[in-house]
This record gives C-alpha cells, sequence and structure tokens, in this order.
C-alpha cells in the first residue's frame, strides 16, 4: 500500500531576504507615522511651535504621503520595484537626517514632507516586491500576515519608541531610521531581483496627482482651522471655498481626464473597491485611536513621554497578536469573515474606552480597551490588503495597494481633524469620550461592510 504526501510550500532563501528587507521598509513607514506622537510637546518647547503647527507635523507626512501614493503606484508599475524602492528609500534616510537636524520648524515641516512624498512611492515598491516575490497560495497568505504584523506594529511601536527616544531628545524619533535605511539598501541592492519595466507607453498622472493631494490639504486645513477659536471668519471661507472648488475639480479631471489618477479598469474591480473602503475605516476607527490615546495620557492624565509609551507597550503587542492570528485564520476562512470579526472586536474595544475614561485605574479602566482595540487592529489590518489586492491583475498590485493605502491615510487624515475638532467644540472631558465613541461607530459601519461582503467570498 503506497501513499502520497502533499509536498509543504517553504519559502526559499531570497524570499525570506526579501520579506525582512519588505518589512523593514514598511515598519519604518508605519513607524514615522506616529513617532512624534509623543514627542510633539518637546518640539514645539524646542522651535517655538504652537498647537496649529504642531497639528502638521503629524499631517504633513500622512497627507503628502496620502495625496501621492497612486502616482506612485503608477511609478512603480512603469518602472519596477527595486529601482524605485533604492529610490524612495534613500529619499526617505535624507529626510530623517535633515528632521534630526533642524534647527526651525520651516525644516521640520519640509522634511516631514519629503518624509512623506518617499513613503509615497516607498510603500508600493514594497507592494509590488510583496506580489512579486509571493504570487499565490498559501505562500502569498503567510507573507502578507508577517509583512502585516510588522507594518500594524510600527504604528504602535512607533509611540512607545517616541516615548523612550524623547527622553533623550525629540530629534532621536528622526535620527532612528537612518540605520534601519542603511539595512534596507544593502538588502534591495544584494536581494531584490529586477523586474521588466512596463514597455508599453504609460502617462504618469502628474497633475492629477497634484489636484488631489491639494483637496486632500486644502479640506483638512478646512477643519483645522474650524476647530481653531483664533482663526479669523474671512481666512475660514476662503480656505473652505478653495477646498470645495479643488474637490470639484479633481472630481472632474477624474471623470474626463485621458489619464486619470485612479485608472478606470482598477474602479471595476469589486474585491479592490471593498478593500479600500475598509482601510477607510479602519483608519477613521483604530488608526486614529493612537493619537487620541496620547493626547488624553499626556494632556489629562499627565504622563510623561516615556510613561506615555510604556502605556503603549500592551496595545502594541496586541496589534502584532491579531497579525499572527490573521494569517492563520484567512487560510481556513474567508477575508471577509476574519475583517469583519477584526472591526467587532474593534469596536468593542474602542467603546470599552469611553466608557471607562473616569476610571484612575490603568488597569481596570484603560488596559482592557487597549487589548481588544488592538487585537482587533491587528486582524483588520492584514484583512485589508489581502482582500483589495485579491483580484488585481498582477502588473498593477502596485497601484491597487497605494489606492488601499491612500484610502488609509486620507481617512486619516480627515478623521483626526474631525476628532480634533470635537474635542476643542466640547472640552476634554466629554470630548475625550465622544471621540473614542465615533472611532466605535466607525468601526461598527466596518462590521456592516464586511458583512454585505459575505455572501460574496467565493469572487474575491
Amino acid at each position: 500500500m503506497s501513499t502520497t504526501s502533499t509536498p509543504v510550500e517553504k519559502r526559499t532563501g531570497v524570499q525570506t531576504l526579501t520579506l525582512i528587507v519588505i518589512s523593514i521598509a514598511q515598519f519604518i513607514i508605519a513607524l514615522d507615522y506616529s513617532i512624534v506622537y509623543v514627542a510633539l510637546p518637546s518640539i514645539g518647547a524646542e522651535l517655538a511651535m504652537n498647537g496649529a503647527s504642531l497639528q502638521w507635523v503629524v499631517s504633513s507626512y500622512a497627507l503628502l504621503f496620502a495625496g501621492l501614493l497612486l502616482l506612485g503606484g503608477r511609478i512603480v508599475d512603469k518602472f519596477g520595484g527595486k529601482s524605485v524602492f533604492i529610490g524612495s528609500v534613500l529619499l526617505f534616510g535624507l529626510a530623517s537626517l535633515l528632521g534630526g537636524i533642524a534647527d526651525n520648524a520651516t525644516l521640520l515641516l519640509l522634511a516631514r514632507a519629503l518624509q512623506g512624498i518617499a513613503a509615497s512611492a516607498l510603500l508600493p515598491s514594497v507592494l509590488a516586491l510583496l506580489s512579486q516575490s509571493f504570487p499565490g497560495g498559501k505562500l502569498r497568505s503567510n507573507a502578507y500576515a508577517i509583512w502585516g504584523a510588522v507594518g500594524a506594529s510600527g504604528l504602535a511601536a512607533g509611540v512607545v519608541l517616541g516615548g523612550l527616544l524623547t527622553t533623550l531628545s525629540w530629534r532621536w524619533t528622526f535620527l532612528i531610521n537612518i540605520p534601519l535605511v542603511i539595512v534596507c539598501v544593502i538588502g534591495a541592492v544584494r536581494t531584490f531581483r529586477n523586474k521588466n519595466p512596463q514597455t508599453e507607453p504609460t502617462t504618469i498622472p502628474v497633475m492629477s496627482s497634484i489636484a488631489g493631494t491639494a483637496a486632500i490639504l486644502l479640506v483638512v486645513l478646512t477643519l483645522t482651522l474650524l476647530a481653531d477659536p483664533e482663526t479669523s471668519a474671512g481666512l475660514f471661507w476662503s480656505v473652505t471655498v478653495l477646498a470645495i472648488l479643488a474637490v470639484l475639480t479633481f472630481l472632474f479631471n477624474e471623470r474626463r481626464s485621458g489619464s486619470p489618477l485612479i485608472e478606470r479598469p482598477l474602479r471595476k474591480l469589486r474585491a479592490l473597491r471593498a478593500g479600500t473602503i475598509a482601510a477607510g475605516l479602519y483608519m477613521a476607527s483604530v488608526g486614529t485611536e493612537f493619537f487620541l490615546v496620547t493626547l488624553y495620557l499626556q494632556e489629562q492624565r499627565g504622563y510623561s513621554a516615556l510613561a506615555a509609551g510604556i502605556a503603549f507597550l500592551p496595545l502594541a503587542a496586541m496589534v502584532t497578536v491579531g497579525n499572527v492570528v490573521a494569517g492563520k485564520l484567512i487560510v481556513s476562512n474567508s477575508v471577509q469573515r476574519v475583517l469583519g470579526l477584526g472591526f467587532a472586536i474593534s469596536a468593542g474595544g474602542l467603546l470599552l474606552l469611553a466608557v471607562s475614561l473616569g476610571i484612575d485605574n490603568f488597569w481596570i479602566g484603560l488596559l482592557p480597551g487597549f487589548l481588544l482595540s488592538g487585537f482587533g487592529h491587528g486582524l483588520i489590518y492584514t484583512a485589508m490588503f489581502v482582500l483589495g489586492t485579491s483580484d488585481a491583475p498582477q502588473e498593477s498590485q502596485g497601484a491597487a495597494g497605494s489606492l488601499i493605502t491612500t484610502s488609509q491615510y486620507v481617512a486619516g487624515g480627515i478623521s483626526l481633524a474631525l476628532l480634533v475638532l470635537v474635542i476643542a467644540l466640547t472640552g476634554p472631558e466629554l470630548g475625550y469620550p465622544l471621540a473614542f465613541g465615533i472611532n466605535a461607530a466607525f468601526a461598527l459601519i466596518g462590521v456592516v461592510v464586511a458583512l454585505t461582503l459575505k455572501d460574496r467570498s467565493n469572487a474575491t
């Protein structure tokens, strides 16, 4: 009697090294979105920056990153992942050095903007290399789970590391990137393989990208001005009108242009549309939770930067656990089910935080909400990328991944400005519970979206 065994898929050495390098790059991208949070008071004190300008230390990175991501995806699809990866990670390193030595607010904001521009090309190159190296099957799911675990934990770890590094100097929140960048460059040169770029004529939609970025920046600026009591009515309405015009111009251009920013074939992909919606709801819920928690701990609880960073350790750990579990669940369950579970758990954790802020004891008041929302965060992060890229053709993986992340960070910028506005209008005592409640509401919408996709699981 003979038995036939099915060979178990294993990563090759090249695949393993590729996964390590692109995971480090993804960690840098996520880390630098949140690492400056707990450093903001120190930055403001040293560089004489007020609250309004400090918000742009976060937003100038996030919004330029989001606004230029689709352009970055098209560049990757045209020129290949390896070349764009090396160029963008080097620019990121130079921008980090500039931020670390900046002696005034203008240079610091310029450094953050350059980091955002570099990340907008680095992220789609990472996604394209990931897809190229792991074209399908269980290896692909496992690779996305590992990559997702590193990326999602980078958001949480950014706050932890930010607290630790700020005790030395806020400048280390920038300089910490340089050794990671060096590792990425060496690894890319030695490991990545050149892929033939597109040979057919392709127009890169630079003007469409500029129009979209301007629209995003102006919308967030409008919300920022609305939250500032010192804003004059004339300035507010002027910026509001410009924001409306910018959005209409972008939409008109996307409808009529021969080279739209969002390629028309991509708009027809059902799974990509679902992943894009999920990414926006993810950032509007658990994605902006980090900013709220950081402000709350330091402004309302009186935590130092170090103490705030340490308080984030359980949250960071659960994000990583959630990513690992998501990778295992997706193998045996529909990705829509995992996505819905992640949103449901996140909603429970955020609601728990909203009703427990009045409890002074950290272990009883904040920790349970941190653990639940962190675990749900990890589930969502991996599931939304696996879902969103599942029906995109190989040659458009860079653009598809960029569209998902664009939705993520655009939603993050807008929802962050909205939450700051809510706290400013209602006061911190009511504002913080209300803000966490709004986060939970977005997570519940995510549950509804995932449930509507359940019957379409075979299509994705």
